[in-house]
């Protein structure tokens, strides 16, 4: 076999042949690997992620301190993008975007000047059009860096330097909080009061064992830019602080407001974290509009800068406390924030920590920072010592300097030769200024030399001791609470804690007033609520080739129950029903009614009754009512039929006996007993067919007889039934003299 390095063509690529699963495999690990630690999950010691990162190191660069003047966002962006992060200027431009929101970010890192977005849902203006600069938050996140406080790495090209992490004086990961996806992981981690974090900090220097139960009476729970009150248990927050991985129940701030005549409104001034306000007032709106919340009249916005919700209750006997409890069910005044605590621990291995480890390595990344950066001042001292006492020198031999200076060809090595001094003594004498050469100057020489010894000696004496660095780092995180604290601007805490009242489960029935009103239903089922109670008889309005079926009283806080020729039962609540002024709405608009379905029945609900169902094919049982209310659209199957066979009866029991005929117009009559009570199946045989199927049944009492109809529209009672009285499942026999052509019981 040729070596391939014998080819002609020294560039072509050398082919490697490799299973497809591995190749596969190494290669979605790769990305995988990619995404959590470069993109997706934040460092712990910082809490950026990358693109947040070279975000506020490109502006650092640009000198964007918060005392300079603004600059445009596009070219932020484009030298991010340019120089450290080469993934679109979108992307990095959302990034910059989130950061400047106050209603996204407890601390935010950039101060935005133009429209970065609203809490409404509106994004922000093209960065062509915003300006930007850094806060005094994102500066405290940069303090030391120009100090060798963290390692740099090669950018993507290799051209410029970048941090791996910055040195962050206080735990930002858990002040501003993130979110991420990666592959096969995800991190959702809320904001927390800044003064409180700082505190927790304290006590873990203080106590390095302290239990979780310590570090919850410092950081009580998470506290939201936007407000809001979180009403979740301490003993769940405890929860999810110690394993990483929990939920908050977090509802809007509201406040009842007296208006004139006794009338009342709700006022909300906050609502939770990550909620659009206009699409919670969207969602309040469809519940108002298709009536699930009865005692709500109206939703007003009146909002400016400040958030301005007005409630208003459909009357003033209304409970406040009961009608935000179910809006606090029904929409987004109440949500439940997921925390899931999955950091990059250590920079590279992605693990859910408890609150105690994420600030555990905070600290101990402030004391490495501290470290490298005593490290460094000490080079830098040692440095400056070495050229103060070379300028000392000179200075005792003023005169021997300057003349070596002006005969001399290599002055440099004739002074490093005569006084002993260094390359970087003699170097900086050489440099020296004339200015400098002033009696006082000498003077202030040897004071700083003084200085600087004593510095070195306490940096020296702190780099030897582990309790005096933890000292200097309890000190800078007291200068932190005193920047960030409650008594800072914007440091009070904002989400309130507090319990949630118990408010009894009020049905929905006892939130709708009770009106008396007249239920409608056409021939192609077309239905409305018609308000008082009018004659039955009354004649009404129906669209062409349609008339009435089903009319029946009721009231607004009632059920209307249907029952369909597939079986099921479907439920309506009167309240929601069309109005009678127009020809109402079809009934198959309103639940999944199939369009093969029939409705065979229609009726008002009430639980203590219990009903006869029965198939085409004679099949049958007694179902209570009770059992056939349907919580949803699509309504619940009671009856099971299949094939050709389809729901035919639904009647009321009332009585000792049942009736049957079929199609055959053979009456059946037996004891009610022998009909099983179910709820839900098939059912028992009724009655025997050789031809044809069930035409109708009713229960009835047998000592009253049994009525009907006949032609002349006259009720007829049979009390002489032994002919017809039998076991069930029997044929029974030929319907008595002057029984109905339709084979209809009467009700």
């Amino acid at each position: 076999m040729a070596d391939p390095t014998d080819s002609d063509d020294i560039s072509a690529p050398l082919e490697v042949s490799e299973p497809l699963r591995r190749a596969l495999g190494d290669r979605y690990l790769t990305y995988a690997l990619s995404t959590i630690m470069h993109r997706a999950l934040p460092d712990a010691r910082d809490g950026l992620k990358p693109v947040h990162r070279r975000i506020l190191y490109a502006m650092s660069r640009l000198n964007l301190s918060p005392t300079s003047g603004f600059l445009k966002c596009a070219k932020i962006t484009g030298d991010t993008m340019g120089d450290f992060h080469p993934h679109g200027n979108q992307a990095i431009y959302d990034a910059l975007a989130r950061m400047a929101q106050d209603f996204n970010m407890r601390y935010p890192l950039v101060d935005g000047q133009g429209n970065f977005g609203n809490i409404d849902g509106d994004g922000p203006a093209a960065e062509r059009y915003t300006e930007a600069r850094m806060t005094t938050a994102s500066v405290a996140m940069m303090d030391g860096l120009a100090e060798n406080a963290v390692d740099f790495r090669p950018n993507y090209d290799g051209r410029q330097q970048e941090p791996e992490v910055l040195p962050a004086t206080y735990p930002n990961l858990l002040a501003n909080g993130s979110s991420g996806i990666a592959v096969g992981m995800a991190t959702n981690i809320p904001p927390h009061n800044l003064g409180e974090l700082v505190d927790a900090c304290l006590h873990l220097i203080k106590a390095p064992n302290a239990r979780d139960e310590t570090l919850l009476d410092h950081v009580p729970a998470p506290d939201f830019p936007t407000g809001g009150v979180i009403v979740e248990p301490r003993e769940n927050v405890l929860e999810a602080y110690r394993t990483g991985r929990g939920a908050f129940r977090l509802r809007a701030r509201w406040e009842t407001e007296d208006l004139s005549r006794g009338q009342w409104q709700i006022v909300v001034t906050e609502i939770p974290y990550q909620v659009q306000k206009s699409k919670l007032i969207e969602k309040i709106a469809e519940l108002i509009q298709t009536k699930r919340i009865p005692i709500l009249a109206d939703i007003r916005d009146e909002s400016a800068e400040d958030i301005r919700l007005i409630l208003e209750p459909r009357a003033k006997t209304v409970d406040p406390q009961v009608l935000m409890e179910t809006l606090f069910k029904l929409s987004d005044l109440e949500i439940r924030f997921s925390m899931n605590m999955n950091v990059l621990i250590d920079g590279r291995t992605p693990k859910v920590c408890s609150l105690k480890e994420v600030l555990r390595a905070f600290l101990d990344h402030r004391r490495e920072v501290l470290v490298r950066r005593a490290e460094h001042r000490l080079a830098k001292i040692d440095h400056r010592l070495e050229v103060l006492e070379g300028y000392i020198i000179a200075f005792l031999n003023l005169d021997r300097v300057i003349e070596i200076i002006r005969t001399e060809d290599e002055p440099k090595e004739v002074m490093m030769a005569e006084f002993e001094l260094s390359d970087t003594q003699a170097e900086a004498i050489l440099n020296m200024r004339l200015r400098s050469l002033r009696k006082l100057e000498e003077m202030e020489l040897k004071r700083e030399h003084e200085t600087l010894l004593i510095e070195r000696a306490e940096i020296e004496d702190m780099l030897a001791s582990e309790d005096l660095q933890w000292k200097k780092i309890a000190d800078q995180l007291r200068e932190v609470r005193k920047a960030f604290g409650k008594d800072a601007p914007g440091g009070a805490r904002r989400s309130e804690i507090a319990d949630a009242p118990e408010v009894e489960d009020v049905p929905l029935e006892a939130m709708i007033e009770r009106e008396p009103v007249t239920v409608v239903c056409s021939q192609m089922g077309w239905i409305r609520a018609m308000k008082g109670h009018i004659a039955l008889d009354q004649e009404l309005k129906f669209k062409d080739g349609d008339g009435p079926r089903f009319i029946f009283h009721a009231e607004t806080t009632d059920k209307v129950l249907v029952f369909a020729s597939n079986g099921r039962f479907y439920t309506l609540g009167v309240a929601n029903l069309p109005g009678g002024r127009g020809m109402g709405e079809p009934v198959r608009l309103m639940v999944d009614l199939p369009n093969e379905a029939q409705i065979i029945e229609m009726f008002l609900h009430k639980a203590d009754r219990k009903l006869l169902i029965a198939s085409s094919a004679g099949d049958g049982f007694v179902v209570p009512e009770a059992d056939v209310v349907a919580q949803t659209r699509s309504g619940k199957q009671v009856l099971n039929v299949r094939g050709d066979v389809v729901a035919r009866v639904c009647r009321t029991v009332s009585g000792d006996s049942v009736a049957v005929v079929g199609e055959n117009r053979k009456v059946l009559i037996f004891p009610l007993e022998e009909l099983p009570e179910m709820n839900r199946g098939k059912g028992v045989r009724l009655q025997k067919y050789k031809d044809g199927g069930l035409s109708d049944a009713a229960t009835f009492t047998l000592a009253d007889g049994l009525r009907w109809k006949d032609s002349g529209g006259r009720t007829r009672t049979e009390v002489m039934l032994e002919d017809w009285k039998g076991k069930r499942a029997g044929t029974g026999r030929m319907a008595p003299r002057g029984f109905p052509r339709d084979n209809r019981f009467t009700d």
